[in-house]
Parts: structure tokens; C-alpha cells; sequence
């Protein structure tokens, strides 16, 4: 206990307001050289980020880098994919995306790329990027990682918070939950199922009331994006009977906004059901994709459906070359043994 305890606290009071109007002009003046207003930086702290992993996906999500660039480089750094997870989310060979990542890397290092929060005006800037890594993120785990799935839900519910204007936002919310609502009947003895094949019961009418009211709320917000297609498309799905014509067309809009040939891959799928196997066929001839499964194992059920059994077989084993081993590898051996019968 010190001799004069008040006149202890009041110098220690004092010594503790002088540190910290240093360290506040200490910041001040670093900020000034960053350009970002010292409001701006305590509104972000205090306010704006209320998710501690959102905020830092904002901040690695930088506009100095080609959009694909912010997404396989936050999803390495942040999301925790391994380089050759990316790789597949990206169609590209895994040594290509691990030169892209060490070509971002030097770019950041050489324009000394700052690492700090946007404020909130240029949130929108990044939102792109975000989404698409929150997206990316949910797909892998939507391949067995229920973590990463349950993850990017949480995340992507926080962004819808963060920024309630933005209907893409409540878009992909509505997706990931509209897709998610469908796990449990995707496998059934550790074999995987066909959309066509899923029990329904075992959809989470739960999570397809909440799609369906993110979808809603995306919509009310005049939403005409990709993520609102998307999401427009997965709660026709969970629909009995499907409206093929409907996603038909709504995947011909989304392939037209995206120019994505993975996108014109799944409307040809839509395209079979509603005006057969011939037309969905020549759509996917179309596409370069010698290197995505899914379009070898798109070709194989359609030239099994034609009759071109030979075709198909060869198709099916292009696509058992690019599969890992698990319930895809088991469904396309079975696949290619029915070719060949």
C-alpha cells in the first residue's frame, strides 16, 4: 500500500492518460500516411465487424488483385483449403493455382499493399470476392466437411447483417441453406444419390423455410444476380413436382450473366429433362471442359440415354481418371458398368 495512496493513483492516473495520448497521436500519424481517417478506423473496430473472420475476409479481399487472385488466396490463408482444394474449385491444374498464389503474394508484397479493414464505403468493392469465397467454402465442405458448411452459413448470415441492402448477400444465405436442407438424403449407405433418387422426407424443412425467406428477402430487394438465380433455382428443386422448364430457363439466364461453362454444363442437365438427351448433348459439346468431371460424367448419361453405349463408356472412365476415391468414384464405376450391360 503505498504512503499516500491518493496522490499514488492521481500520478498513476496521469502517467496513464500521457501513454495513451501518445499512442492515440502515435496512430493518428500513422494513419494519416495510410490515408484512412481515424474515425473510420474506430467505427470499424467498435461497430462495423461485429464477426471477427469477416472482418478479416474483407481485409485479405483487396481490389489491388484480379478478383480470382483475392478469392484463392484468402481461401488459402484464410479459409484453410489446401492448394490443390482450390485448384479443383477453380478448374485449373494445382501447379498453375500454387503459381497464381505466389504471383499475389509478390504483388502484395511489392505495391506494399496495406493489411487493414476497409471502411465502410468501399465494403462493396470487396463484396464480389467475399461471396465468392464464403461460396467456395461452403461448396467443399458441402462435399463432406459439414464444419466448412456450417462455417460458411455462419458467415455468410453475418454479411447479410453486415450489409441488409445488399440482396446478393441474402441470396447466397439462401442457397447454402436451400442446398444444405438436402443433406441427409444425398447419401444413403455411405453411397451417394441422385437428386432424382433422394428421399424426400429426409429434407430440413427448416432450413428450406429459411432459404426461402432469404430468397424472398433478396428478391424484395430488387435482386437479379447470379447468387439470386442460383438460389432461385435450388428452391425449385426442393419443389415436387420440379419445374424443368423453369430451371431450364432460369440456368440459361444465369449462363448468359455469368459466361460461366459450368453454368451452361447444368442447363444442358435442365435443358434433357425438358426437350431430351439430343439437344442437352449438343450444348454440352460445346464446352471446354476436358478437364471437369462433371462434364465427362454429364456426356456419359446422355450418350447412355441415346443409346451410344460405347461413347458413354469411354466418357465415364474420363470422368473415373479426374474422380478421387469415395461415394462420386463408387457412383461412376456403377454408372459405367449399366453403360456397358
Amino acid at each position: 500500500m503505498p504512503d499516500n495512496p491518493g496522490a499514488w493513483l492521481t500520478t498513476t492516473a496521469r502517467n496513464r492518460a500521457i501513454d495513451r495520448i501518445r499512442r492515440e497521436r502515435t496512430l493518428a500519424a500513422k494513419t494519416r500516411l495510410l490515408e484512412v481517417p481515424e474515425a473510420i478506423e474506430d467505427e470499424m473496430e467498435e461497430a462495423t465487424f461485429p464477426d471477427e473472420r469477416l472482418e478479416l475476409l474483407f481485409t485479405c479481399c483487396h481490389p489491388a488483385l484480379s478478383l480470382d487472385a483475392q478469392v484463392a488466396l484468402t481461401l488459402r490463408t484464410l479459409g484453410g483449403l489446401e492448394t490443390a482444394e482450390i485448384a479443383r474449385a477453380f478448374l485449373v491444374p494445382e501447379a498453375t493455382m500454387a503459381q497464381r498464389l505466389v504471383r499475389a503474394k509478390k504483388k502484395i508484397k511489392a505495391a506494399g499493399i496495406p493489411f487493414r479493414v476497409p471502411p465502410p464505403h468501399l465494403l462493396p468493392d470487396r463484396l464480389a470476392a467475399v461471396l465468392a469465397v464464403i461460396y467456395l467454402v461452403f461448396n467443399e465442405g458441402y462435399s463432406g466437411r459439414g464444419d466448412l458448411a456450417a462455417e460458411a452459413i455462419r458467415l455468410g448470415r453475418a454479411l447479410a447483417g453486415l450489409m441488409p441492402d445488399e440482396p446478393e448477400a441474402h441470396a447466397l444465405v439462401a442457397l447454402m441453406l436451400l442446398h444444405d436442407a438436402r443433406r441427409d438424403a444425398r447419401f444413403a449407405g455411405g453411397e451417394l444419390v441422385l437428386l432424382a433418387d433422394q428421399d424426400r422426407s429426409l429434407y430440413d424443412p427448416v432450413l428450406i423455410d429459411a432459404g426461402r425467406a432469404s430468397l424472398d428477402r433478396a428478391l424484395a430487394l430488387h435482386g437479379r444476380g447470379a447468387y439470386v438465380l442460383q438460389a432461385a433455382i435450388a428452391a425449385l428443386h426442393v419443389d415436387e413436382p420440379r419445374d424443368w422448364a423453369e430451371i431450364a430457363a432460369l440456368y440459361g439466364e444465369l449462363a448468359r450473366l455469368t459466361g460461366s461453362p459450368v453454368v451452361e454444363l447444368n442447363h444442358a442437365v435442365a435443358v434433357a429433362e425438358v426437350a431430351g438427351a439430343e439437344p442437352a448433348l449438343a450444348i454440352v459439346d460445346a464446352l471446354a471442359l476436358e478437364g471437369y468431371r462433371y462434364f465427362h460424367s454429364t456426356r456419359g448419361e446422355l450418350l447412355t440415354r441415346l443409346g451410344r453405349h460405347d461413347e458413354a463408356r469411354v466418357a465415364y472412365e474420363q470422368a473415373l481418371a479426374l474422380t478421387d476415391d469415395g461415394p462420386e468414384r463408387r457412383f461412376l464405376e456403377r454408372r459405367l458398368r449399366g453403360s456397358t450391360a
